[in-house]
């Protein structure tokens, strides 16, 4: 069982004008970048709060790592505040630094250091380190400790850029793609990883093109297209998808039949008492995340 997020970590978007967030974990408002005549992110405004899993979700080109490396401090910004673990991440110090884990989508296992020494070193740069063997278990490489990192898979070398990124204990966690290259076993486990670690605290920014991690994982998520969110929610209520229409499915007569309808309940206690007990092939569904995600940056291209 994970713990429930904040209660905070339901609410909305801020409004325009809103002050920045003092508790928020990253609080964000009028975020601009430009390059050239090209504005990859286009007045954002997004608070994050301490202890939840964030996905950011949108199609390549949309903004999502302009923005993600302005929170990390790797890149600067045209216009806009920024605010992250209480920091303007411009001017982040080492002690600043210490405090945040980054998984970038690719890291830099081409080395001939081997699996253990490269988390080793990674875990001298933080004041309060994880064991870094507790650490090589946790992302499942235990077995290729003593590897030299080159010589691992690209699956294997994902769960090292992982691996590098939880070693010091972070108190903010960047995820941008994590799972890319893991199998469906493997993503399944790294998951578990990130509920253990949220139960820690560890307030955690995912990017990925996976809806159904974003579901399994996330307490709330955004999605940005053109540089602008078009929304924020909980997974189960992105784009009224708790209150949309429901398809039910059934088999009738030989052939397949659907209604959609705002009352499935009553729409199946029909059914059953027409069919007198059980409906052949019966399926209920409401939209998916992937729906009403590909419906947003649908409309958004348009």
């Amino acid at each position: 069982m994970t713990s429930s997020p904040p209660v905070a970590a339901v609410a909305d978007r801020p409004r325009p004008g809103d002050p920045l967030d003092p508790d928020a974990a990253i609080s964000i408002r009028g975020l601009a970048k430009r390059y050239g005549a090209f504005t990859a992110v286009d007045g954002l405004d997004l608070d994050i709060h301490r202890g939840e899993i964030f996905a950011l979700l949108g199609p390549n080109g949309a903004g999502k790592t302009t923005t993600v490396e302005i929170c990390e401090g790797y890149r600067g910004r045209d216009a806009g505040e920024v605010r992250v673990l209480g920091e303007d991440p411009a001017d982040g110090a080492r002690a600043w630094k210490a405090r945040l884990g980054i998984v970038l989508q690719s890291g830099g296992g081409d080395s001939q250091l081997s699996v253990r020494e490269l988390v080793r070193a990674q875990a001298s740069y933080y004041p309060d380190s994880r064991n870094p063997d507790e650490v090589l278990e946790l992302v499942g490489l235990t077995e290729k400790a003593g590897v030299r990192s080159r010589a691992l898979s690209g699956g294997q070398r994902r769960r090292l850029d992982v691996a590098l990124g939880i070693v010091g204990r972070p108190t903010l966690l960047f995820l941008d793609e994590p799972t890319t290259g893991f199998d469906p076993e493997a993503r399944r486990q790294f998951w578990s990883l990130i509920r253990s670690l949220r139960d820690l605290g560890t307030t955690m920014l995912l990017t990925t093109h996976y809806l159904d991690e974003a579901e399994a994982l996330a307490d709330r998520v955004g999605v940005i297209t053109r540089g602008r969110l078009a929304a924020v929610s909980v997974p189960s209520a992105l784009g009224g998808r708790e209150t949309a229409p429901a398809v039910v499915s059934w088999t009738e007569g030989g052939a397949r039949r659907t209604e959609a309808t705002a009352t499935p309940t009553a729409f199946v206690r029909d059914l059953a008492a027409r069919f007198d007990g059980e409906v052949p092939d019966l399926a209920v569904a409401r939209p998916t995340l992937e729906d009403v995600y590909l419906q947003m940056i649908g409309e958004a291209g348009r």
